[in-house]
């Protein structure tokens, strides 16, 4: 890579935006068993409406939405605005689903939402106070305080409370975040790759190994087991854990050095008073399928969208300056930026 970059093609326009506290939690009132309770009925009672839904030809609106499912929640329990939350939740996870062309949304996460109305947020003492049907729940955070800092006094939305697969809780909480990139003429240029991210400052060049390949390597052997045992794997719960393995360390792999570069880069770009510059990479996975399903298997580990979008959000927290350019011939020899 020589040069800056090729002429920008978008920016991240400044404005208003969302920005997510993510944090495990432990309980301080209510048990695990009655949680996971909760949560399982919500899931429950979103699906239902999921499977109604899906069967109409037009989707109602919320105020229908609210004749048709509205008394049947509160018959079993829910409160008044969960269950506004439940069958607003399942109208959009249907409308996206039919917009991308999908089959049936069916729900495995043990999640709820919950509104200003059934949840409380006290970051000062980082604890959140949920309330679902006819308990009660106070989860404490178990994340950094200086970092949980930062979202104090800022307005939140709604509260999603999770268990996973290793019974831990989690806590989403999206708060309203002020984007105002500061003004700069420099640029620090990346050219994403599937084994190698190349660096360039307008002086030095610096290439920065990916975790994509080892990724892939783990995405092939789940594949490879699936393939060895046939459609034996699909009832044989050792080889299916196997599978399931292999796949959620590949994913977590992705995610885990994709934040860990996002904020690496974009703490550099603020120190130094840099813009971050990316290829806009938008219809790269759809041309490359075109072309050849061997491109397109790499392309499913290269999360090139994922790693864009975590420096997005990054920088986006703070105020580093984003623009998009046109890859072409990026890779060679990149001009001056216009």
């Amino acid at each position: 890579m020589r040069g800056l970059t090729a002429q920008i093609v978008r920016v991240v326009p400044r404005g208003e935006y969302l920005l997510t506290l993510k944090a495990q939690g432990t309980l301080m009132e209510g048990s695990i068993e009655e949680l996971r309770e909760e949560l399982y009925l919500t899931r429950r009672a979103t699906q239902y409406i999921i499977d109604a839904l899906w069967e109409l030809d037009k989707l109602p609106t919320v105020n229908q939405l609210h004749q048709m499912f509205y008394n049947m929640l509160r018959s079993q329990g829910f409160r008044a605005h969960q269950a506004k939350q439940i069958y607003k939740y399942a109208l959009a996870v249907v409308k996206s689903a039919r917009e991308n062309g999908g089959s049936k949304p069916i729900l495995r996460k043990l999640s709820a939402r919950l509104d200003k109305y059934d949840a409380t947020v006290d970051l000062e003492n980082m604890t959140v106070l949920a309330r679902m049907r006819n308990r009660v729940f106070r989860i404490r955070l178990l994340h950094n305080k200086e970092y949980i800092g930062k979202f104090i006094g800022r307005e939140w939305y709604e509260v999603i409370i999770s268990i996973d697969e290793q019974g831990r809780i989690w806590v989403s909480i999206p708060f309203g975040w002020e984007y105002d990139p500061y003004e700069t003429k420099r640029l620090i240029s990346l050219d994403i790759n599937l084994k190698k991210i190349v660096i360039y400052n307008g002086r030095n060049i610096r290439r920065v190994d990916t975790r994509f390949i080892e990724a892939l390597h783990l995405k092939h052997l789940a594949e490879g087991v699936q393939k060895r045992h046939s459609y034996a794997w699909r009832r044989n719960g050792k080889w299916l854990d196997i599978i399931r393995t292999l796949h959620r360390r590949s994913r977590n792999i992705v995610i885990d050095w994709c934040r860990k570069f996002a904020k690496y880069i974009v703490l550099k770009a603020k120190k130094l008073g840099y813009a971050i510059v990316l290829e806009d990479l938008e219809k790269l996975w759809f041309k490359a399928s075109q072309k050849s399903s061997n491109l397109s298997d790499k392309l499913s580990r290269f999360a090139y969208r994922k790693l864009q979008q975590a420096i997005i959000t990054k920088a986006i927290e703070y105020n580093v300056p984003v623009a998009f350019v046109n890859p072409r011939n990026t890779s060679s020899t990149c001009k001056m930026w216009s």
